[in-house]
């Protein structure tokens, strides 16, 4: 049941997390600012939480998770706050929602995971989703697509994250938050080091500080409620449940974004799609 709970929380975590970065962006257009802030604050939330619980942080088992995070989240984190700032953050978490089609799709075509029907069915839904989404008429003045293209791209990323992640984690013995502190120490590295070999470095920091910090409470709670889920149940009840984000990015981007976002009953038919397509690929698994 703990683990259910955590998992659904996880869910609501990461709609937030894509409503907190479009509003911060709204007070502040540094991406490269914003997205160290970002992941340096969620670094410093998790690995508080995991010294505070004494996990085992050993460097000889966790250095591939800090390279893994060096990548993903660190590179893809400054696509992510762009593909958001372009097509908003209800579209661009939509798109982000598919990740688990591609991570399905990788583990066929590189790990020989068995092609089953679930995942067949899953693919139409989730693509369905996304020529809905791509009909859609009306959308948000300041949209741009070039910024659904990057977050379909971004999508692709987190699958094969999903899946490397996985073959490394069936490795080592270290647990799951540990693996998510070493994940967002490489994402910090990475997003920090970019931001300091530029101009006004430390004044541009501490400019996005306030419009950011938020998303990055937000980014280590999504991270560790995410990991405590899967600690307590099955990647296949997680999956699902930490998968409604989408839907939840949609609902907080009609709440709190009001009609800049123009969400509308078609958005939210997509992102049912999206989130049914998800579930059914996650079960899969």
């Amino acid at each position: 049941m703990t683990g259910v709970l955590f998992a659904c929380a996880a869910g609501l975590f990461f709609g937030a997390l894509n409503i907190t970065m479009r509003r911060g962006l709204r007070r502040l257009g540094d991406v490269d600012a914003g997205s160290a802030v970002i992941a340096l604050v969620g670094f410093g939330v998790v690995a508080v939480t995991a010294v505070a619980t004494r996990r085992e942080l050993g460097p000889d088992e966790l250095w591939a998770f800090v390279a893994l995070g060096a990548f993903v989240p660190g590179f893809s984190q400054l696509l992510v706050v762009r593909a958001v700032q372009a097509a908003g953050a209800s579209r661009a978490g939509i798109l982000f929602g598919m990740a688990p089609l591609f991570s399905g799709l990788v583990a066929v075509a590189v790990f020989d995971e068995p092609l089953r029907w679930p995942l067949v069915v899953g693919t139409l839904l989730v693509v369905g989703g996304g020529v809905v989404l791509a009909w859609e008429r009306e959308r948000p003045l300041d949209y741009r697509a070039h910024g659904a293209a990057l977050a379909v791209s971004l999508a692709v990323a987190f699958g094969l994250r999903d899946n490397v992640a996985r073959a490394i984690g069936d490795e080592v013995d270290a647990d799951a938050l540990a693996q998510s502190t070493a994940i967002l120490l490489g994402a910090s590295l990475v997003l920090a080091g970019n931001i300091l070999v530029q101009r006004r470095a430390i004044a541009r920091l501490r400019a996005a500080v306030a419009p950011f910090a938020l998303s990055g409470v937000v980014a280590a709670l999504a991270q560790v409620t995410l990991f405590a889920a899967l600690e307590r149940a099955r990647v296949t009840v997680v999956a699902p449940l930490a998968g409604t984000g989408v839907l939840w990015t949609v609902v907080f981007a009609a709440i709190f974004l009001g009609g800049t976002e123009l969400v509308g009953r078609r958005l939210f038919v997509v992102g049912l799609l999206v989130v049914a397509g998800g579930a059914l690929v996650g079960a899969t698994r």
